[in-house]
């Protein structure tokens, strides 16, 4: 995967270090959103700041997307379309009240083409509620 990895990362304009490709290869494991402290703490030993350094390197060159939660900001590997100009996150982000985990629902998104005498760099929609895995276990 580091092979892959390395490309990825070089087809976004980001030198591919290898703790860039550590955080690259552990996102894109996750299928839930994870905040800086769960990242920190699944890395462990690596350094705090180089982790958010990295994500934030990450953000900025269209990588991942931030999801703010109340106080927490979460982050999740972007879709291959969003770049270092524009993030086509257009989807809805849902957290779920039972396991506490915040997934992309890329199935609910806003229409990207809207007509209007604006312009629409990034879309934030956010939801909380008790997602299928969680509802089907109360059944």
């Amino acid at each position: 995967m580091r092979k892959d990895t390395e490309v990825k990362l070089t087809e976004k304009n980001t030198r591919p270090t290898s703790m860039r490709i550590l955080v690259y290869d552990f996102m894109a494991a996750q299928k839930a959103a994870l905040s800086l402290s769960e990242i920190e703490e699944r890395l462990f030993p690596a350094d705090r700041i180089t982790i958010y350094r990295t994500l934030k390197t990450f953000e900025e060159k269209g990588i991942i997307h931030s999801i703010q939660e109340n106080t927490t900001t979460k982050y999740k590997l972007c879709s291959d379309a969003c770049d270092e100009h524009t993030h086509r996150d257009w989807h809805l982000h849902f957290y779920c009240k039972i396991c506490r985990q915040t997934t992309c629902k890329e199935n609910i998104v806003v229409q990207e083409n809207i007509k209007a005498d604006f312009r629409i760099d990034e879309v934030r929609l956010f939801a909380k509620g008790i997602c299928e895995n969680c509802l089907e276990e109360a059944l």
